[in-house]
């Protein structure tokens, strides 16, 4: 079954692979970003040459999201399947950031996703039918120095995708969790720094930490063969055409040895998930209405 696909975020290396291979494998696909015709504009007309359409789309802005679903489910005829990919980094000491800096981080990578389900979820319900598929992180389990202010973004998106996963099941609404790890990408390079730099006095030669030990996190991915963007595109790609009701709720996709903690702990948190909701009643809620 071929699907209508909505893919924001699609200027960076996760959205446009995704967006390529899925179109590869013969789905209509629409990609959003910002900057069509500016700063995006060479990945933009890479993307069209394949076969991607495009339209513009600022996911901080309510009303930029919303004619955004409005242009792809005309160009689409439709919609049945949202890939929540924009989203955007932080590196740096906690306390150096401030209140707006992290609310900027959550403007994308929360709030942003919220904007984007309200748009297309009247469209779902309406047929009775759809797929959201989420990004998430492998640090969206586990907090790490220095990267907290973006696990707690992702953190807030694990819930929500947990929220929206129990209200739409009786709607025939799927939800799924891609978990990468860390990838060797521009992403990377791109992380909001903190802006308050009178808070570092404090924190002595620890000031260096945070980029020291990214840049040798990247070194290190940089290192494994299979930890390449790539891989986000085909988990994609695959939970897609996946039958509608069989595709798991987490997949966590890493090469650097976080695999399998990550999915054990996933695997305590579905059967504690499932536990509570029974003692509630409520357990029919994670059971997909076909």
């Amino acid at each position: 079954m071929k699907h209508k696909i909505l893919v924001t975020g699609a200027s960076g290396a996760f959205g446009s692979l995704t967006c390529l291979k899925l179109v590869e494998n013969g789905h209509q696909v629409v990609g959003t970003m910002r900057s069509i015709q500016g700063r995006n504009k060479e990945i933009a007309n890479e993307l069209k040459t394949k076969g991607v359409q495009l339209v513009e789309m600022d996911v901080t802005n309510e009303e930029s999201v919303n004619e955004g679903v409005k242009s792809a489910v005309e160009i689409m005829e439709g919609i049945d399947t949202v890939f929540n990919n924009a989203g955007i980094g932080a590196n740096g000491i906690l306390e150096t950031f401030t209140a707006e800096d992290i609310q900027k981080v959550f403007d994308v990578n929360v709030f942003g996703v919220q904007r984007l389900l309200r748009a297309v979820l009247p469209h779902f319900r309406q047929q009775g039918k759809g797929t959201i598929i989420h990004t998430s992180s492998c640090i969206g389990r586990v907090t790490t120095p220095f990267l907290a202010a973006y696990s707690a973004s992702k953190y807030a998106l694990e819930s929500l995708a947990e929220g929206y996963r129990a209200e739409l099941s009786g709607f025939g609404i799927e939800s799924c969790i891609v978990e990468p790890g860390g990838m060797p990408t521009a992403f990377m390079s791109a992380m909001l720094k903190p802006s308050d730099d009178s808070r570092n006095e404090g924190y002595g030669e620890m000031v260096y930490a945070p980029d020291t030990s990214l840049n040798g996190y990247v070194g290190y991915l940089e290192s494994i063969p299979n930890q390449r963007p790539q891989a986000i595109a085909d988990a994609v790609a695959t939970l897609v055409e996946t039958p509608f009701g069989e595709k798991p709720f987490r997949t966590v996709v890493d090469f650097s040895g976080l695999k399998e903690p990550i999915e054990n702990y996933n695997n305590v948190l579905e059967q504690t998930t499932k536990g509570i909701y029974g003692a509630n009643g409520v357990d029919n809620l994670l059971s997909l209405n076909k």
